[in-house]
C-alpha cells in the first residue's frame, strides 16, 4: 500500500512537471512609460493587440478587492485552489435544475481558465481547471494569484485587467475607484461583452445593481452607499488610453524593446498642460502648422516636458513627426553663441561699438530683416535687436570653423549643407539644428557655459552624464550674453523677474523659434510646418515667443528664478571707460566695394523669392493670411501689380501685405519712381 501511494504521488509529480500551467504567457503585459513620480504617460498594447497593463494588489482600491473577493471567492485566502463548499453548492444546483447554474469556481480556477481559455463549461473542462488551480496554488502565493487575476480578467473589447478597464471606462487609475465604479468592475468579467457599459448600458446597470445589493447584504458596504452607487451614471463611451509624451515614449520603447517599464524625468501634469498650450496655439496660427516645446532643468539636464508636435494624432499637421529632434534652420537663434565667442576671444564687450552698415563677405552681402541699417551701435543693442550684419561680422572675426568646433565639443548635433565649406552664412541660419540642440546651447549659457546633456530617462548611465561636463563657453562670456538677453523686452503679460531669451526666424518664414531661461529652467519652442513649407508672416517674436512665456508661466509659478550674479572679472561700465581696444569692434577681412553701395539703390523683390510655392491657407478662406511682400532699393513711391493689374501704391514703405483670394500661379511686379521694376512668379495655395 505505501508503495502504491508513493507510486501515485510520483506519477502526479511527473505529470505536474511534464504539463505545467502556462504561466509564462500570462505574465506578458503591456509596456508602460511612466513619469518621474511613476504616473502613467503612455502604455502600449501587447502583441495580440490587447491592453494588459501591469498592476499590483496594493495599487487597487481596497474596496474593490473586498467586493471582488466577497462576490467571487469569499474563502480565497483559506482554500488550496478549490473550494469544496462552493463545488458542492454548484453540484446541488446542477442536480436540481439539470444544468449548470453556477460553476463554483474560485479565483484560482478562473485564473486557470484565463491562462488556458476555451472548452466551454463541461465537467471535463471544469476538472481540468481544478487540476490547473492546484498546480497554480503549488507554485504561487495568494497575492501573486490575485495579482495575475487582476491583470488578466476580461472587461470587454481588447481590455484585460482592472487597470486597463479603469483607465478606459473612468479615465483614472484603479487606486481611486468609488463604490459605483468598483461594483461595475466586479460585475463585468463574468460577461464582459454582454455587460459593456458603452455597448449595453441596461445590462451593465442591472449587473452592477446585483453586485451592490449583495455587497450591502453581506455588510461589505453600507446600505446607503449601495443606494447612492446604484443611482450613479454609467460611462457612455470608452476613453483613449493616456498618450502623453507620445514621441518620446515611442522612441524609448524602440531603443529598449525588451524592457517592460520605462521611467522618464517627464512631469505628467506639466507635459499635459504644455501639450494643450501647443495644440491651442497651433490651431490659432493656422492649418498644417505644428509646434514643439522642450523643457529642461538646466542644473541637472532633466527633461521635464517634451512636446514633439501640436497633436500627435493629427495627420494634417504631420503630428507623427517629432519636431524636437528635426533638423531645421535656426535663423537668428545662434547669434548669442557667436557674440559669446567674441567676448571670450577678447574681440568685444557688450558695450563695444560695432557697425551696422552694408558689407560684403566674399560675395555674401547680408541684410537686416527690416532692410535698413543702423550705423554704429553697441554689441548689446545689436544682439537685442537681432541685427544681421554685426552678427556676421563678428562670426567672420571668430572664424566659422572655430564656431562649428564648439558644437562638437559640447556634443550638439548640427547638419551642414553638402559639399560646402563652412561660411559666415551660418550666422543667419545656414545650418541645421534641432530644438534639442538649441535648448542645449541656451541651457549651457544658463549654467555658466558648461555643456548640457539632456536626460530623458530617470536612470541614465554614467557615460551619458559625463558627456555634459565639457564647456561651450567661458563663464564670463556666458554671463555677458545672459545679461544682454535678459534685457530684451518681454511681452506685457510676462512674470516678475528677468528671463533671458532670444527669438529666431528662418529664411522664408519656415521656422519660428524662441528659447529662454531663468535661474532654474530652460525652455525651447519651435513653430512652423513639419514639411518645411513657408508660412508668410510667421516669426519667432509673434508665433514662438508667446508660447515660451506662457510655458514659463505654467512652470515657474509667480516669478522667474533669479539669474546668476556677475562673476568675478565682469567689466560693468560704459563704452567710454572700456580699454581702447574694446571701445570699437574693427575687423578688416570684409570689404565694402562701390558695387555694393550702388547696388543698394537697385529695385529687388527680396520676399517672396521667384518661383516660390507659398501656403496662404487659401484652401480654407476663413483661415487665410496675407502675402507679405518685401523690396529693397529703388526710389519711392512704389507701384504694385498682380498679373498686370494695379493693386497698390506705397509712398515710402518697402513692405506690403497683399490679400489674395484664389489659389494658383500669380505674377507680381513692382515699379519705382524712376521706372525700375522687378517681377516674381509664385504658386499660391
Amino acid at each position: 500500500m505505501p508503495l502504491l501511494l508513493l507510486t501515485g504521488i510520483a506519477a502526479l509529480w511527473g505529470l505536474d512537471r511534464t504539463f505545467p500551467p502556462p504561466l509564462a504567457a500570462a505574465r506578458e503585459v503591456s509596456v508602460v512609460v511612466l513619469d518621474h513620480e511613476q504616473r502613467l504617460l503612455r502604455p502600449f498594447t501587447i502583441r495580440a493587440g490587447r491592453w494588459r497593463l501591469p498592476v499590483d494588489v496594493k495599487d487597487v482600491d481596497p474596496r474593490f478587492i473586498s467586493m471582488l473577493l466577497a462576490y467571487e471567492d469569499r474563502r480565497f485566502y483559506t482554500h488550496f485552489g478549490v473550494d469544496p463548499l462552493a463545488l458542492l453548492r454548484a453540484a446541488g444546483q446542477w442536480l436540481g435544475n439539470g444544468r449548470i447554474i453556477s460553476g463554483g469556481s474560485t479565483l484560482t480556477m478562473q485564473l486557470a481558465r484565463l491562462i488556458e481559455p476555451g472548452g466551454g463549461r463541461s465537467l471535463i473542462v471544469k476538472a481540468r481547471q481544478i487540476l490547473r488551480a492546484l498546480q497554480i496554488e503549488a507554485r504561487l502565493d495568494k497575492n501573486e494569484i490575485l495579482r495575475l487575476y487582476l491583470t488578466l480578467a476580461p472587461y470587454g473589447g481588447n481590455l484585460e485587467g482592472v487597470r486597463a478597464a479603469s483607465l478606459a471606462y473612468f479615465g483614472k487609475e484603479p487606486a481611486r475607484l468609488d463604490v459605483a465604479e468598483a461594483a461595475l468592475l466586479t460585475a463585468l468579467p463574468q460577461s464582459p461583452e454582454a455587460r459593456r457599459p458603452d455597448k449595453n448600458p441596461k445590462a451593465a446597470r442591472a449587473a452592477r445593481g446585483r453586485v451592490l445589493a449583495r455587497m450591502a447584504a453581506l455588510g461589505v458596504i453600507p446600505a446607503r452607499d449601495a443606494r447612492s452607487a446604484k443611482a450613479a451614471s454609467l460611462p457612455r463611451q470608452r476613453l483613449n488610453m493616456p498618450s502623453l509624451a507620445a514621441h518620446l515614449a515611442r522612441r524609448i520603447k524602440r531603443e529598449a524593446p525588451k524592457a517592460k517599464r520605462h521611467v522618464l524625468n517627464i512631469d505628467a501634469a506639466l507635459q499635459a498642460a504644455l501639450e494643450r498650450i501647443a495644440q491651442r496655439w497651433a490651431r490659432q496660427l493656422g492649418p498644417r502648422i505644428s509646434a514643439a516645446i522642450l523643457v529642461a532643468e538646466h542644473a541637472s539636464g532633466r527633461v521635464l516636458a517634451r512636446i514633439g508636435a501640436a497633436d500627435f494624432s493629427d495627420p494634417e499637421r504631420a503630428g507623427y513627426v517629432d519636431m524636437t529632434r528635426a533638423m531645421r534652420s535656426p535663423g537668428s537663434a545662434l547669434k548669442p553663441l557667436i557674440y559669446g565667442m567674441g567676448f571670450e576671444a577678447g574681440l568685444a564687450h557688450p558695450e563695444t561699438l560695432i557697425d551696422d552698415a552694408p558689407l560684403d563677405f566674399g560675395g555674401y552681402a547680408p541684410r537686416n530683416f527690416d532692410l535698413t541699417y543702423h550705423g554704429p551701435l553697441s554689441v548689446r543693442k545689436a544682439l537685442e535687436r537681432s541685427l544681421n550684419v554685426p552678427a556676421v561680422s563678428m562670426l567672420d572675426a571668430v572664424g566659422p570653423a572655430r564656431f562649428l568646433a564648439r558644437f562638437d565639443q559640447a556634443r550638439i548635433k548640427i547638419a551642414l549643407p553638402r559639399d560646402k565649406a563652412p561660411s559666415v552664412a551660418i550666422a543667419l541660419g545656414g545650418l541645421g539644428i534641432s530644438l534639442e540642440g538649441l535648448v542645449q546651447i541656451y541651457g549651457a549659457l544658463a549654467r555658466g557655459g558648461r555643456a548640457l546633456a539632456l536626460q530623458d530617462q530617470a536612470l541614465e548611465n554614467t557615460a551619458r552624464r559625463k558627456s555634459g561636463e565639457g564647456r561651450l563657453l567661458e563663464k564670463l562670456a556666458s554671463w555677458y550674453v545672459s545679461d544682454i538677453l535678459s534685457g530684451t523686452a518681454p511681452p506685457h503679460h510676462a512674470l516678475k523677474g528677468k528671463l533671458a531669451y532670444k527669438t529666431g526666424t528662418s529664411y522664408g518664414y519656415r521656422d519660428a523659434w524662441s528659447v529662454g531661461y531663468d535661474g532654474r529652467y530652460v525652455i525651447g519652442v519651435w513653430v512652423g510646418r513639419p514639411d518645411g513649407a513657408p508660412v508668410p508672416g510667421l516669426t519667432g517674436r509673434k508665433a514662438a515667443a508667446p508660447i515660451l512665456f506662457e510655458s514659463f508661466a505654467r512652470l515657474a509659478g509667480s516669478s522667474y528664478a533669479p539669474l546668476p550674479i556677475a562673476p568675478e572679472g565682469a567689466l560693468i561700465t560704459a563704452n567710454a571707460q572700456l580699454p581702447p581696444t574694446l571701445r570699437r569692434f574693427r575687423h578688416g577681412r570684409h570689404t565694402e566695394p562701390a558695387l555694393l553701395k550702388t547696388a543698394s539703390r537697385q529695385l529687388d523683390i527680396v520676399y517672396p523669392p521667384d518661383r516660390a510655392r507659398v501656403d496662404l491657407g487659401l484652401a480654407t478662406p476663413e483661415n487665410s493670411v496675407p502675402l507679405i511682400l518685401k523690396i529693397n532699393g529703388g526710389t519711392p513711391p512704389y507701384s504694385w501689380f498682380a498679373n498686370g493689374i494695379f493693386i497698390a501704391r506705397v509712398a515710402h514703405r518697402r513692405v506690403l501685405n497683399w490679400w489674395h483670394d484664389s489659389r494658383g500661379f500669380s505674377s507680381l511686379t513692382v515699379t519705382d519712381a524712376k521706372g525700375n521694376s522687378d517681377t516674381v512668379s509664385l504658386l499660391l495655395e
